[in-house]
């Protein structure tokens, strides 16, 4: 059977894949570039029973996400640079409370106001260390709109099954593209169900970590009760000064997400088995980059792409075995060498690295990368 193709946008596959994924509460405040989620989902999710809620800023927002999902909903927001900012202290309080959900920043440019519909891939680092204190993140990025669809879903899944918040870090361009996709069937994907606790109510305790160190905290509503802080913690939900009990829960909440990273630390190699120099980009970048190594390769330099899809955390393994015998590592991307500075921290010291950056509000050309790409051949 052939798959039906639909003309789709980016945050239209967003939505289709938050609903896929069985997303049920939505809160959230219009911000180019990501209104067009909130937009839809206004109209979708009322419609199958679900609850969508303009908030009144970004903070509110996310923080009805964390509310709705210890009811046990499966919540999403969505967002750009500005509002991003606004939620880091609640993001930081997902993390420490274990709370899954799943935020969606459509990166402009910036600092501040920035360009509101102007691309740009700025906010890479601040997903990951934008809450303070030690921990990880999950970050995401697609480079086309079929792809938003399937990663979305992943998101979820992850955000269930490891109890943290995921951010799916999308650029304008791929937002706003418009390409044929083949969304997935219902049963096609793997949809991970929200796991409840086994224990009576008399037994339970909220934050005890199981085999795969991560605890099933019951949802609220279901017969448990639990106390709920974003201090630090012991198994039964409560604050402790407890030097030996707080640093045991920092060390899990960190290693929780390193046990799995081999599930989720997705990647794409185009032409590197025989390249001598290796491209990585990521997002919108990495469209330009691929045609930039299709033109290289059109004049006889041997180049290949390295495109990231999981920014954080960050796939070190990947990147130093197909980088080992290249003579030249080049990242592009749109910034000032954000994902850059992490491929020098990987790779061996010797080897020589070179930025193609852009911040012009425009979408990186092949042609730019193209340059960097002959200028590195000589």
């Amino acid at each position: 059977m052939i798959k039906q193709r639909k003309l789709m946008q980016g945050n239209e596959a967003c939505v289709f894949g938050a609903l896929y994924a069985g997303l049920n509460f939505f809160a959230g405040y219009p911000i180019t570039p990501s209104t067009e989620i909130a937009e839809t989902l206004a109209r979708k999710l009322p419609a199958i029973g679900g609850n969508f809620i303009q908030m009144e800023d970004e903070i509110a927002s996310i923080a009805a996400c964390i509310g709705a999902s210890l009811a046990g909903a499966k919540a999403m927001t969505a967002t750009s640079g500005p509002g991003f900012s606004l939620m880091q202290e609640n993001i930081g309080y997902a993390i420490m409370t274990e709370i899954p959900c799943v935020v969606v920043n459509v990166q402009r440019l910036g600092p501040s106001t920035g360009g509101p519909t102007a691309p740009a891939q700025g906010d890479v680092m601040q997903a990951r260390w934008g809450t303070h204190g030690d921990h990880e993140m999950v970050v995401l990025t697609p480079a086309g709109v079929e792809e938003v669809f399937t990663l979305t879903v992943k998101a979820f899944n992850i955000a269930e099954t490891l109890r943290t918040p995921v951010i799916l870090l999308m650029d304008e361009v791929i937002a706003h593209l418009r390409e044929g996709a083949s969304p997935p069937e219902a049963g096609e994907l793997l949809v991970v169900a929200r796991k409840e606790p086994k224990e009576s109510p008399a037994e339970y305790l909220p934050f005890k970590p199981q085999d795969d160190l991560v605890p099933v905290p019951a949802s609220f509503g279901t017969g448990y009760r639990y106390h709920v802080t974003g201090l630090y913690h012991d198994e039964a939900g409560f604050p402790t000064g407890n030097p030996e009990k707080i640093d045991r829960l920092v060390r899990r909440l960190k290693h929780k997400i390193i046990l799995h990273q081999e599930k989720f630390l997705f990647y794409e190699e185009y032409l590197t088995n025989d390249a001598d120099i290796i491209l990585i980009s990521y997002g919108a970048s990495a469209r330009s980059a691929k045609a930039a190594v299709n033109d290289a390769r059109a004049v006889g330099i041997s180049v290949g792409l390295l495109r990231l899809i999981t920014l954080w955390p960050f796939p070190s393994t990947a990147v130093s075995r197909i980088c080992a015998n290249a003579s030249v590592v080049i990242t592009a991307e749109m910034n000032l060498g954000q994902i850059y500075a992490e491929v020098c921290r990987v790779l061996d010291s010797a080897q020589r690295t070179l930025s193609v950056t852009h911040v012009d509000g425009t979408l990186i050309a092949p042609q730019k990368i193209l340059a960097a790409i002959k200028e590195a051949a000589k």
